[in-house]
């Protein structure tokens, strides 16, 4: 293992401790942009369930399929890994309340978007740059998170800048 961050390491080089590790890893990871997304589908009472997540990426044209990932103690994981369906919103560059809405918890979020029941009741946000909608296909172990596998059953995008984030911040994507 190689640690190049100060704030992963003593000044001796040795390496530092779990917490601070973790702390270097995730402030790398972060040096990677990635787009904002948030996933939803229902849960086992056919109530509305989404999270927020930057872990989407696509996997494959034939047959098209994407995966993300959830962390195994989110409150929403049973619904997540268990429901046969859900869906990817990618979020445009003016949506960031949504990103901050579905990624904190207890707030009614549903009850502050436009939304519409899709395939197997599962809720699609409007106006989005693009929307995926998937079976679950595969539920893969990856440490303290599951890589949901989906298969896209359907898919659209209306375009715009997208939301993205880099470093722990949202960011908006350089001129052209």
């Amino acid at each position: 293992m190689t640690v190049t961050s100060k704030s992963a390491a003593t000044e001796a080089g040795t390496p530092a401790s779990p917490a601070e590790r973790s702390r270097a890893l995730r402030d790398t990871l972060g040096q990677f942009a990635t787009g904002v997304t948030v996933v939803t589908t229902v849960d086992r009472n056919g109530q509305p369930v989404g999270m927020t997540v930057n872990s989407f990426n696509s996997v494959s044209l034939d047959p098209a399929l994407i995966l993300w990932s959830i962390d195994k103690s989110s409150l929403s994981y049973g619904a997540f890994t268990e429901g046969e369906f859900f869906a990817v919103h990618i979020l445009k560059g003016d949506q960031q309340h949504v990103s901050n809405l579905f990624a904190g918890r207890g707030a009614d979020k549903f009850g502050q978007v436009k939304w519409h029941k899709g395939k197997g009741g599962v809720p699609q946000l409007d106006d989005c740059a693009a929307l995926f909608h998937c079976r679950r296909a595969q539920n893969i172990d990856g440490g303290d998170h599951t890589i949901l596998l989906g298969e896209v059953l359907e898919f659209s995008a209306s375009g715009g800048e997208p939301l993205v984030f880099h470093r722990g911040r949202y960011r908006a994507l350089a001129g052209e």
